[in-house]
């Protein structure tokens, strides 16, 4: 469903802010593939995930979606291949918009709009049962604003409009960071749920290992613009957090392993 073949990107290149973040990524995510992806401040997360989505163009390599090259087309044309979710949980609704009309926003995406009436009533019941899913009683609250609700609840709302589609690679950045622990867990076993019962092809980014291990078939850990860790299966399922920094410090350096990581 995803290959990435060789990807190279340096920000600011030839001056004294000069950072190569990303240097020769390559990686392949078969379909229903659930990875998550961890490392320090600065390894190349996050470019990678924005490398996928168009954010900038890579300086070289190729992006494959669904056996389609995406490298040439930009942020808004790779859309209709994508759903993500982001750290903030204010970023992916309209807050000042109810929350059926968020819902039914990423209902139309990609489709042509008309001048007919926003929401029908089928469609709220529609949207009645999926809310149901969350368990966040949010069903009885159709018609309140987005805004008005918690973090927690705004990013379990973002994570199912950005499934509704069933778009080929679900881009999880961070998506738990800013929740407080209790929510996160929530939020994550939602996760969990919606990449199971849909068979969503979904890369994690995450500075949480005990969450990078218990969530996923696979696990990649990047250091410095590297793949340095890739495991699968059974080697995964098998993982602690202790032999993972074990694994790290041998490949990358005790010094690499930065206080976040270690904390979380």
């Amino acid at each position: 469903m995803l290959e990435v073949i060789d990807i190279h990107k340096t920000f600011n290149p030839g001056t004294i802010n000069e950072k190569v973040a990303l240097n020769g990524v390559s990686f392949t995510l078969n379909d229903g593939d659930f990875c998550t992806v961890i490392g320090g401040n600065g390894a190349g997360k996050s470019t990678i995930m924005n490398a996928i989505c168009g954010v900038w163009p890579v300086d070289s390599g190729a992006i494959v979606i669904d056996g389609d090259d995406v490298s040439g087309l930009s942020e808004h044309e790779r859309a209709p291949f994508l759903g993500r979710v982001f750290q903030d949980p204010m970023i992916g609704t309209a807050a000042d918009m109810q929350i059926d009309e968020n819902m039914a926003l990423a209902a139309r995406r990609g489709e042509k709009r008309t001048l007919r009436w926003g929401v029908t009533a089928a469609e709220r019941e529609k949207y009645k049962e999926i809310l149901k899913t969350l368990d966040l009683g949010l069903e009885e609250r159709l018609t309140a604003k987005v805004g008005l609700l918690s973090g927690g609840q705004r990013q379990a709302l973002t994570l199912l409009m950005a499934t509704m589609k069933r778009p080929k690679l679900l881009l999880l950045d961070e998506h738990t960071a800013a929740l407080d622990p209790k929510t996160a867990a929530k939020v994550l076993e939602t996760t969990d749920k919606i990449v199971k019962q849909h068979n969503l092809t979904t890369m994690m980014v995450t500075h949480n290992m005990r969450d990078a291990i218990a969530h996923g078939n696979r696990l990649i850990m990047m250091n410095e613009g590297h793949i340095v860790i890739d495991v699968k299966g059974e080697e995964k399922a098998k993982l602690t957090v202790e032999d993972l920094l074990h694994k790290f410090e041998e490949v990358a350096g005790r010094d690499s392993v930065s206080d976040r990581m270690v904390l979380s």
